[in-house]
């Protein structure tokens, strides 16, 4: 747990940063918000590293996180600024574990 906590804090910094400094921002409202949905999908995604969970398991909890970013989202934007952050996050999910696939445990964990 207290690494998928560091991975999400990084992630989010990071992302951050990175956005602040070389992109164009609407707002600084919504760039952290999208950082936090970067850092969020690194943090599920190291949750989800284990064997405990099935792939249909870790589908339908990634899915389930992104319809949170999705309602949060447009709880505090609107729904077209909600719907960047599930491509954020769907694109750290899958770099996440083609990553792991590179290694012989298939995992990032170990």
């Amino acid at each position: 747990m207290k690494k998928a906590l560091l991975y999400f804090v990084l992630g989010t910094v990071v992302s951050f940063i990175i956005n602040y400094l070389f992109t164009e921002h609407l707002s600084i409202g919504l760039e952290i918000y999208y950082a936090v949905a970067f850092g969020f999908a690194w943090g599920v995604a190291y949750s989800l590293d284990t064997p405990d969970f099935t792939l249909l398991q870790k589908l339908g909890l990634s899915f389930v996180a992104m319809g949170l970013l999705v309602l949060v989202g447009s709880l505090i934007f609107t729904l077209e600024f909600a719907i960047p952050s599930i491509l954020k996050f769907s694109t750290v999910f899958v770099a996440y574990y083609l990553i792991a696939s590179f290694r012989a445990s298939k995992t990032l964990r170990n």
